[in-house]
C-alpha cells in the first residue's frame, strides 16, 4: 500500500510518524503546488491519502463518494483509493470528538464558540451541532454571515466552551493568543487545535485559570489513527489511540527541571536523559558555550539583571528542542516568561530537595555561603511548587532519584 498526505506546506507535519505507529504501510509526505492537484488525484496513483491545507475543499469535485460526515463539515482530509474510485471521508471531527473527551470537555448543553471561520472551524461547528449544544458562534476578525468580531465575542460572558481553530499560537509565534480567557467567567472547557507547539499561550492560561483545556495532539494522532482504519479497511477502536498519543508524546514533549542550585537537576538529567534515548541539555552549560562566560562570570561583571536576560533566551532557545531533557538554574523559574517557555513543550518537575542536603559553593555567588542559600530557599520554594506539573522528592540517591522520576513521568 502507498499512502501519504498531501498539502501545500508540510515542514513541520507529524503525520509519517504517526502512520508509523498506525499502520502497516509506508508512507510519505507529499507536498503540493495547487498546479501539481488535478495531475496528481488524476492519476491515482496512491491507495489513500491524508489531505491537509489548503486542499481539503479542493479534492471534493474528484470523489466518487462523500461520507456523512465529509458532507457536513463541507471537507474531505481522508481518500481511499478503491479500485480506481475515490472515497472522501473526514476523519477530524471525529478527531476533535477524541480530543474533547480525552480532555473532559463535554459539548451537550453547552454555549460555545469556536475562534476562526475555515476548514476546521467547519469541523468543529459539525461538531457542536452533532452534539446538541445550546447555542454556537464562530468568531473572525473580519465577521461575515452569521460570525461575529473578537470585540463582540469578549461580551458573551455566558459561554461555556470555547475552541481555537485559528492559527494563533502557533510557532513560531508562541507568545501569540488569539483571546483573554478571563473575559468569561462561565467557562468549563477551553481546546486548541494547534499542537506545535504542545501548549499554546491560549492553553496554558486556561490552566492557569483552572479551566479544563486540551491541546492538539491528541485530535492530530486520532484522526491519523481513523484514516490508518480505512486505509487498511479495519474498524478503529478508541483504545487504539491512547498508546499512540503517549509514544508520540514522549518524542516531542521536553523534560524541564527545575530546583535549588545543588538539587542535582544536570546530574539526575543526564542520567534521565541517557535512559530515554533523549538529547540532555543545561541552560547554565548553554549560556557559557554560547556567551563565553559563565553566569558567574555575568554576574560578577554585569550584575543579576543581565543574566536573567541572557537566560531568558537560552530558555527559550532550549525548550524549542522536541523530546530533550532539560536541566534549568536555580533562579529560572523567577520570571513567569521562562515559566510559560518550558511549559509550552514540556512537562516543568521541580526536584524537591531539603535544605539540609544542599551546599553552598563558591560559584554561586547568589547561593554562595550557607547564609544566602538558605535566604534563596526560602524566597523560591513556594514558586517553584507553584510553576511545576509535579514534585520529586530527591535525596543524594542517584538511582532512587531517577525511579522516583520515572514513576512521576509514567
Amino acid at each position: 500500500m502507498k499512502c501519504g498526505l498531501i498539502g501545500e506546506k508540510l515542514g513541520h507535519s507529524f503525520s509519517a510518524e504517526i502512520h508509523a505507529l498506525a499502520g502497516t504501510y509506508s508512507y510519505e509526505l507529499w507536498p503540493m503546488a495547487p498546479e501539481a492537484l488535478d495531475g496528481f488525484l488524476k492519476r491515482r496513483d496512491f491507495s489513500g491519502i491524508n489531505v491537509t491545507i489548503p486542499y481539503k475543499k479542493s479534492v471534493i469535485p474528484y470523489l466518487s463518494y462523500l461520507s456523512p460526515e465529509a458532507e457536513a463539515c463541507g471537507a474531505v482530509n481522508t481518500v481511499v483509493n478503491r479500485e480506481g474510485k475515490l472515497y472522501g471521508y473526514n476523519t477530524d471531527i471525529l478527531g476533535m470528538g477524541a480530543m474533547l473527551s480525552f480532555g473532559g470537555i463535554s459539548l451537550e448543553g453547552k454555549k460555545v464558540l469556536i475562534l476562526g471561520t475555515g476548514g476546521t472551524a467547519g469541523t468543529a461547528k459539525a461538531l457542536c451541532l452533532s452534539r446538541g449544544v445550546a447555542s454556537v458562534k464562530q468568531v473572525s476578525r473580519r465577521p461575515e454571515g452569521d460570525a461575529v468580531s473578537y470585540e463582540e465575542a469578549l461580551s458573551m460572558k455566558d459561554t461555556d466552551v470555547i475552541l481555537n481553530t485559528t492559527p494563533c499560537g502557533m510557532f513560531p509565534h508562541g507568545e501569540e493568543s488569539p483571546i483573554d480567557l478571563s473575559a468569561f467567567p462561565r467557562l468549563s472547557g477551553v481546546a486548541d487545535v494547534i499542537y506545535n507547539p504542545l501548549r499554546t499561550r491560549l492553553i496554558l492560561q486556561a490552566e492557569e485559570l483552572g479551566i479544563p483545556a486540551v491541546s492538539g495532539l491528541y485530535m492530530l494522532v486520532a484522526q491519523a489513527v481513523y484514516a490508518a482504519g480505512l486505509f487498511m479497511d479495519k474498524p478503529t477502536r478508541e483504545e487504539d489511540i491512547l498508546p499512540i498519543y503517549r509514544r508520540l508524546l514522549q518524542t516531542k514533549e521536553n523534560i524541564v527541571l527545575t530546583g535549588m542550585p545543588g538539587a542535582g537537576k544536570s546530574t539526575v538529567g543526564k542520567a534521565l536523559a541517557a535512559d530515554r534515548g533523549a538529547e540532555f541539555f543545561d541552560t547554565d552549560e548553554w549560556i557559557a558555550k554560547t556567551q563565553g562566560r559563565t553566569p558567574a562570570e555575568i554576574i560578577s561583571q554585569e550584575g543579576e539583571a543581565v543574566f536573567r536576560n541572557v537566560e531568558t533566551e537560552a530558555v527559550r532557545t532550549l525548550c524549542e528542542k522536541r523530546g530533550a531533557v532539560i536541566a534549568t538554574g536555580g533562579g529560572a523559574v523567577l520570571r513567569e516568561e521562562n515559566v510559560r517557555l518550558m511549559r509550552q513543550n514540556g512537562r516543568v518537575i521541580f526536584l524537591d530537595a531539603p535544605l539540609e542536603t544542599l551546599t553552598a559553593t563558591s560559584d554561586r555567588p547568589l547561593s554562595a555561603t550557607p547564609e544566602a542559600l538558605a535566604r534563596r530557599y526560602e524566597e523560591r520554594y513556594g514558586i517553584y511548587c507553584g510553576t511545576c506539573d509535579k514534585r520529586v522528592a530527591v535525596t543524594r540517591n542517584l538511582e532512587k532519584n531517577i525511579k522516583a522520576l520515572k514513576e512521576v513521568l509514567a
